[in-house]
Formats: structure tokens, C-alpha cells, sequence
């Protein structure tokens, strides 16, 4: 179990877990204010954070308490985490193409069928602050089960041939307009957008050097670029005329500010409560220092107001 004091502060932030994530969005009850129906991109705000696989420096990458943590928190407006498909073809909740670095096995992670999934357990950092224990990582459908409707989420798949999977997961949940499915290929973003999803395509600095990004605004609904990318390659980006530009991945202060300040209008952390308590703290949350667009944003496609 998570010391959930000791990691926000709050008393009360175990209490908001345990009344709001206690089973599948169909089955669990909605807070009044959000309405019938299930919150989606169309309500994230003008500056939006991100928590980087749950927030990497705050909990454990990828976990579902980890996951639990950043929503209880209430500082990040999206959770994101990677998405790797077991041999039978279950899509499960994983960055690494093994299983070394975060857990107490080793081998592929495409080797493990779901049975064999339920014996691995993650090894959370010992820099991590609080207390937690080795849990087993969550499957994707369990994650858009706790999550979806709830809060806004971003899955990068890291196989391609996942993808008519996830896009089964999402559309039986009712989730196209509250997920965001992120992938380094634009080749592979449009096959995202043609599922009828909301298409996510990352960037590296190097690559954003020789982009033209307005080539892909017809089919990209979230361009996430890097922020040590130049200034000029960031500009581009911001006038290209796709309807978000968020930049990874953010951990400092003046990281934040600079990306803002040239347009970026999302900031993916991996510290989500740090930076989001510092900008309230500064009165920057929810401003926008922006370098002018050369187009104006176009509407989210099939996105309710």
C-alpha cells in the first residue's frame, strides 16, 4: 500500500482514491460535476501537464499505484504510460522491450503470455519518495478501466502491431476522445488516426531539425516535442498548425518556462506535483506566454464541447 500521506500532504488523498477508482467507469459512480457523460480532451485546459509514465521521479514508472498517486494529486490533467503486447497478443502496461530494468526478472517481455504476466512484479526506485511495495504492472484494459472517462490518457504503443488491439480496448470503452495514442512513426500515426483514434506522434530534437510538421496536421491531434529542441525547430512546430504542441520530457523549472514562452501549450513531466505546485506558486498555471502562431489552431475533429 502507498503512503499516500507522505506523498501529497493530503489526508484525504487516500479517502479520493478509494471513492473514485473502485472499479470499471460503467460499473463505478461519476462525480455530479462531470456530468453523464465521459470527460475528454475537448475539457483539458490552455496549459496542460502531463505525468511522464505516472511521473518517474514522484512514483513508480508504469505501476498502477503509481498511476493512482498522480490522479489522487490532481496536478497532472493526463496520465501517460507505454504499452507493450504479450505473446498472445494482450496489450499490458511496460516501457522496455524487456523486462531487466524495472523488475526483479529478466527476458523479453513478448516472451510471457497474460498467466505468466501475473508473476512479475516491479521494482520501484529506492530515490523514490514514500513507501512502496513490488506490484505486478497492469494490464492496459485494467488501466483504461480504473482511468478512462476519468481523467485524460496517453498511451504510447511501443509495438505497431498492437494497434488494432488497443484501438478495440479504447473504442469499447468508449474512450476515442479521452486517449491519446502516441507513436514515434508518422507513418504509424496516421494508421492511428485512420482507427478513428486521437493520434499522438513524438518527436526527438534531432529529428524535429529537418521535420516539416505541417505535413502531418491533417492526421496529428498532439504534436509532442522535445524540449531541447531549437528554438526556431519549436517555433515551427507551434505554427504548424496541429491543434496541440506539448514538449517532453520536462523535469526543471526553466525547462517549463521556456517551452511555454515559445508556444508550447502542454508540459509532459516527470516531476508533474513539483512543477505544477511551483507554477501556481508563481501565478504561471494556466497563463500563456506565447510566441504568435502563424495559423490559428484547428478544432478537435469529432470532439464535444
Amino acid at each position: 500500500m502507498v503512503t499516500w500521506i507522505a506523498l501529497t500532504g493530503l489526508a484525504s488523498a487516500a479517502s479520493v482514491v478509494s471513492l473514485t477508482l473502485t472499479g470499471p467507469v460503467g460499473r463505478a459512480p461519476v462525480p455530479l460535476e462531470w456530468g453523464p457523460g465521459h470527460l475528454t480532451a475537448a475539457a483539458l485546459p490552455r496549459i496542460t501537464y502531463v505525468a511522464h509514465r505516472g511521473g518517474a521521479r514522484e512514483v513508480p514508472e508504469n505501476s498502477m499505484t503509481g498511476l493512482m498517486a498522480a490522479y489522487a494529486r490532481g496536478t497532472a490533467q493526463v496520465l501517460d504510460f507505454d504499452t507493450r503486447m504479450l505473446r498472445d497478443g494482450t496489450p499490458v502496461v511496460f516501457h522496455d522491450e524487456t523486462l531487466n530494468r524495472t523488475t526483479a526478472l529478466g527476458g523479453e517481455v513478448r516472451a510471457l503470455d497474460v498467466r505468466e504476466w501475473q508473476g512479475v512484479r516491479l521494482r520501484p526506485k529506492d530515490r523514490l519518495p514514500g513507501s512502496w511495495r513490488p506490484e505486478r504492472p497492469p494490464t492496459v484494459a485494467e488501466v483504461l478501466d480504473r482511468f478512462g472517462g476519468r481523467i485524460v490518457l496517453m498511451l504510447e504503443a511501443k509495438d505497431p502491431r498492437s494497434l488494432d488491439r488497443l484501438a478495440d480496448l479504447i473504442k469499447a470503452r468508449d474512450l476515442t476522445r479521452s486517449v491519446f495514442v502516441n507513436s514515434n512513426d508518422p507513418a504509424v500515426a496516421l494508421r492511428v488516426h485512420r482507427l478513428g483514434l486521437l493520434t499522438q506522434l513524438w518527436r526527438s530534437a534531432q529529428q524535429l531539425r529537418t521535420d516539416r510538421p505541417e505535413r502531418w496536421r491533417s492526421f496529428v491531434d498532439l504534436l509532442d516535442v522535445d524540449h531541447r529542441a531549437r528554438d526556431a525547430d519549436l517555433l515551427r512546430a507551434v505554427r504548424s498548425g496541429i491543434p496541440r504542441v506539448w514538449a517532453h520530457t520536462v523535469v526543471t523549472d526553466a525547462q517549463r518556462d521556456r517551452v511555454l514562452r515559445l508556444g508550447c501549450d502542454g508540459v509532459i513531466t516527470d516531476a508533474p506535483g513539483r512543477l505544477a505546485r511551483a507554477a501556481r506558486r508563481d501565478g504561471r498555471r494556466g497563463t500563456r506566454q506565447t510566441a504568435r502562431r502563424g495559423v490559428q489552431p484547428a478544432p478537435q475533429r469529432g470532439a464535444r464541447p
